[in-house]
């Protein structure tokens, strides 16, 4: 099995996962967004998990990433 340069950033709703992706864009950073629960989907097949997307970013961005995700997590806190 092939390594991948890609590591797991976030994983949450639909909403808050997007407005993650576009403060990554905005960053220069692309994301890569997985939906099992849309690939069941469209696939035919169920899923416990819906809505839930999961947030994957380059392993060199990731430095850049990861404070992107916790002031997005501390503002939607208070």
């Amino acid at each position: 099995m092939e390594e991948s340069n890609y590591v797991k950033l976030y994983t949450g709703n639909f909403i808050i996962t997007q407005l993650i992706v576009d403060k990554l864009n905005t960053a220069g950073i692309n994301a890569i967004v997985k939906d099992e629960s849309e690939s069941g989907r469209l696939g035919g097949f169920g899923t416990f998990n819906q809505g839930t997307q999961e947030l994957y970013v380059n392993k060199d961005e990731l430095a850049t990433a990861l404070p992107i995700v916790e002031s997005i997590s501390a503002e939607l806190q208070t």
